[in-house]
């Protein structure tokens, strides 16, 4: 066996290692819920989509002016949107993102996160992280959500659900920002 064999049997080895190496840190990065995508965090501008798509990047309006003071999640049932405020940060929208409602949307007012749940199923039989309840009417509860798997499908209209689904990366914004007692302002 030749030097020049040696040498093509090593760069040949080093290069399948590297492949496999590659291939290793792919597959991490989708089980991590792959990269993840800047928030908006000013009242005014275009919120980053919570997964990359072609489409254009969905915009979120501004914080509506009646949505109350102080420090509060905002929830417009209209427009679907969820704004994180902070009076006490610039800009005081910390977070601006467009979520998936469920079947049954809450009543506007003022409320209070009540439960956090770290992992639970969602009534669609999804796993889901996250979760910050904060209404309950007419038997149904109202929360905020991510999918495990960073899907936000629509709500099966035959069944009464109040899960608020948002991409994973915003669940964790949510999540860390609504202690139990963290005001939640819905808005038409």
């Amino acid at each position: 066996m030749g030097p020049g064999v040696v040498v093509t049997g090593l760069t040949l080895g080093a290069l399948a290692v590297v492949s496999l190496l590659a291939f290793q840190a792919n597959g991490a990065q989708d089980r991590a819920g792959g990269p993840r995508p800047t928030v908006a965090s000013t009242s005014t501008g275009p919120a980053a989509s919570a997964t990359p798509s072609a489409s254009a990047t969905p915009t979120v309006p501004p914080l509506p002016t009646t949505s109350g003071s102080g420090t509060r999640v905002v929830y417009s049932a209209g427009s679907h949107v969820v704004w994180l405020v902070d009076p006490k940060k610039n800009p005081q929208v910390t977070a601006a993102f467009v979520v998936t409602p469920g079947s049954v949307e809450p009543t506007p007012g003022s409320y209070s996160v009540y439960s956090r749940t770290q992992t639970a199923t969602g009534t669609d039989g999804k796993q889901i992280e996250h979760v910050v309840r904060f209404a309950q009417q007419n038997g149904v509860v109202f929360g905020f959500s991510s999918a495990l798997d960073g899907a936000t499908p629509s709500a099966d209209p035959k069944t009464k659900t109040g899960g608020i689904r948002s991409g994973r990366a915003e669940g964790q914004l949510l999540w860390d920002f609504a202690p139990n007692g963290t005001k939640v302002v819905v808005v038409a």
